[in-house]
């Protein structure tokens, strides 16, 4: 994609922009998707009889929309379910990079890329778009995952409940770098540094009931 054909950025609102740190806040699209595919789970926050509830889920993205997961029997997703109007929440992914540690306790920190999204969630109800949202949501977690797995039958579809949240009011904010100790500080006798954080996974370990004679897939290999 060549710059002028570059995918406009998102338009930062009172809800959006930060109150400290604000230079690192961004609302480049490419960095927000990116940040929101590197991992599959959520934090989902809503306000539930006047209090409020931060709930860790799975989701999917497919283009500027996410798909956030859950069972009909649980309560955000049934007040979602209401058609106007919906559930208002607050939805954040952070993924942490490394432990920033300065010379003086105050300015420890750690290097990170965190997403914030809010807006109007609505429970999915078009069959065509609930499969195609679970099947996101299964990629999500390990690309090429859906289509070698029995897709959901029609009783449990009926048992699973899928939220839609439009990515239209969305910041990105990210920390890198090393520590920022003050200038009287400089000359203290303690270690100073980043420690990088680093995900990984280990070899897969195949179910007890699994046939023998199926291969590892492909797409497991390459994590």
């Amino acid at each position: 994609m060549t710059p002028s054909q570059a995918a406009p950025p998102y338009r930062a609102t009172d809800r959006t922009v930060p109150t400290r740190a604000r230079e690192r806040a961004s609302y480049d699209r490419e960095l927000v998707h990116s940040i929101l595919d590197e991992t599959s789970v959520c934090h989902l926050g809503f306000v539930r009889d006047g209090a409020p509830v931060v709930l860790p889920t799975l989701y999917g993205r497919v283009g500027d929309v996410l798909y956030v997961h859950g069972s009909t029997g649980s309560r955000p997703l049934r007040m979602a379910g209401q058609a106007d109007p919906g559930l208002a929440v607050c939805l954040t992914v952070t993924h942490v990079d490394g432990l920033v540690l300065a010379r003086s306790a105050f300015h420890h920190s750690i290097n990170y890329r965190s997403v914030v999204v809010h807006g109007t969630a609505r429970q999915v109800t078009d069959p065509e778009e609930k499969r195609t949202a679970l099947d996101a949501l299964v990629d999500h977690v390990v690309p090429g995952r859906a289509s070698d797995s029995r897709p959901a039958n029609a009783k449990e579809l009926a048992a699973t409940a899928v939220l839609r949240l439009d990515l239209e009011e969305v910041s990105a904010k990210v920390r890198t770098g090393g520590p920022g100790d003050d200038a009287e500080d400089l000359a203290l006798p303690y270690w100073t540094g980043v420690v990088p954080v680093v995900r990984g996974y280990g070899a897969p370990v195949a179910a007890d009931d699994m046939d023998p004679s199926v291969p590892l897939p492909a797409y497991l290999s390459a994590l």
